[in-house]
């Protein structure tokens, strides 16, 4: 059994030794350390109910996919087609539009049952808890350090916004998560991601995409309450009308999740920006709520062939528990991974001591 440090302990650790950096890759765990009753779910997909649309349930078999922006694009093109070859099944490309629509209602219907509206549904207590956490990976003294989330919901970003705080020493965080005004409608009630080449301060990656991410075709849109006035349910419900879909990369394989990143311009920056951080020698890399399943292997991997020295990895309740077992022996073998040049240190630490929403998570 490894030794187990302390959040402190390992923070102070990554000091005395250091590292010009500290980067840090969230996973659910996170989340679900704030609101469990709605965030302990594996995906979207797993969640949704199909009562009543059994053949578009069969659409994502077919398809080979959880991704819900994939199987309505499939049907709503395949009713525009199918006359063609079948003039007589006019019912059945109408069935395959109303299908299309039920999709998207039960996207946002999902969506909505496992996440709250919005930010004053979580106490403000929490919020600063968070950003106190935050602050050793974005705090003005990390020399730039990057958070990379593989969660979609929007704790991480209304955290980053919550910077309200009534104190007379406020917590200081660098939120640049590469998006910024429109060039040819700076009033408008969303930002836009400002590319490659405009996001090069960007500290904060959604890996996997995020709800208040939108794809509008020209450009990856974040709608914000403070510019739009409106809950996540209502926008999505509304940019969904428009035929814009939330960016957000459906849980599946690991091959399937490096398919869709490789695909979209934002993905795959954030991506390269991961894959950049972990081939530099000089920084550190924490690990917190990640259960190091399979399915993120495309990450993961990064981590066994990269060159930074040493890796800090959360653990949560009893280490002699078989998820703990796992999560202990993923780790060891991403080590086992690395070039005899590029040594990896692990180190585990008590997740719960790091108190990130509070002194009880």
């Amino acid at each position: 059994m490894p030794e187990i440090m302390s959040f402190g302990e390992a923070i102070a650790d990554s000091n005395s030794n250091g590292f010009s950096k500290r980067h840090l890759l969230l996973g659910n765990g996170f989340s679900i350390g704030c609101r469990a009753d709605i965030f302990h779910y594996a995906s979207l997909f797993g969640e949704a109910d199909f009562d009543g649309m059994s053949e578009a349930r069969r659409v994502f078999d077919a398809l080979k996919t959880q991704d819900f922006e994939l199987s309505i694009k499939s049907m709503e093109n395949g009713a525009k087609i199918l006359p063609v070859y079948l003039p007589e099944a006019k019912a059945t490309a109408s069935l395959m539009l109303l299908h299309a629509q039920q999709l998207k209602d039960l996207l946002v219907t999902t969506i909505a049952g496992n996440h709250p509206e919005n930010p004053l549904a979580i106490p403000d207590e929490k919020f600063w808890a968070c950003r106190k956490f935050l602050s050793y990976f974005l705090g003005d003294s990390n020399n730039g350090g990057q958070v990379y989330t593989l969660n979609y919901d929007l704790l991480l970003y209304w955290t980053l916004m919550h910077d309200d705080m009534p104190f007379d020493d406020p917590i200081n965080l660098d939120t640049n998560d590469g998006f910024g005004n429109d060039e040819d409608d700076f009033d408008a009630d969303y930002v836009v991601w400002q590319g490659d080449s405009g996001s090069k301060g960007q500290r904060v990656h959604y890996l996997h995409g995020a709800l208040h991410l939108f794809d509008s075709g020209s450009d990856l849109k974040k709608y914000t309450w403070n510019r739009s006035g409106q809950p996540l349910v209502q926008q999505a419900r509304t940019s969904l009308e428009r035929g814009y879909f939330p960016l957000f990369v459906a849980e599946g394989t690991s091959a399937q999740k490096k398919n869709k990143i490789r695909h979209n311009a934002y993905l795959h920056h954030s991506f390269k920006s991961f894959v950049g951080n972990v081939n530099q020698q000089k920084p550190c890399f924490f690990i917190f709520g990640h259960s190091m399943a399979k399915n993120d292997d495309h990450i993961l991997k990064k981590i066994g062939y990269g060159k930074f020295k040493k890796l800090y990895v959360g653990i949560y309740g009893d280490p002699g528990s078989e998820g703990n077992n796992l999560i202990i022996n993923r780790a060891n073998g991403l080590a086992a991974q690395r070039n005899e040049r590029y040594p990896l240190d692990i180190v585990f630490f008590d997740s719960s001591s790091a108190n990130v929403w509070g002194s009880k998570q």
